[in-house]
């Protein structure tokens, strides 16, 4: 059966396999593929990812943003979610949220030893800065620098 748009097949959409963060935080989070949902299905509002976290890897640096709201929501496997409030397990069916200007940093790490798949899906806002608690960044502009503004 052929799907098209408003529709699609995640599958068909190459993953993004790489990563915005400078050395030494790309490492973590690397290898893991995300298909942009959203972007394939033309919304401008809300930004969808289909993400497969690897083995051993976490989903970002702990940050929260000013602007925009998260939500994850786990499909295949077994991730730990780490908030300022500890680590929780969550799996399949499990979801987390997180509001905009909340500053309770978060993050997922797959400790398991399989891919987690998740989606993650959060409104778009140009004005959104994205801060890390635990690490010297800040993401600002469509730019990550250092908490101080210094480029790396």
């Amino acid at each position: 059966m052929a799907i098209a748009l408003p529709a699609l097949d995640p599958a068909t959409l190459e993953p993004r396999t790489g990563s915005g963060y400078p050395e030494p935080y790309r490492s973590r989070v690397l290898p893991r593929e995300k298909r942009a949902l959203g972007d394939a299905l033309g919304l401008t509002r809300v930004g969808v990812n289909l993400t497969s976290l690897m083995p051993g890897r976490e989903s970002s640096m702990r940050h929260w943003h000013t602007h925009e709201d998260e939500l994850i929501y786990v499909l295949e496997g077994e991730v730990t979610l780490v908030t300022d409030a500890g680590e929780q397990r969550l799996g399949p069916g499990h979801c987390a949220g997180f509001a905009a200007g909340s500053r309770n940093g978060h993050q997922l790490m797959n400790r398991s030893d399989r891919p987690a798949v998740y989606l993650e899906i959060s409104n778009r806002d140009p004005a959104d800065e994205a801060h890390y608690p635990d690490v010297d960044l800040l993401y600002a502009g469509g730019a990550f620098t250092r908490r101080d503004g210094t480029p790396f």
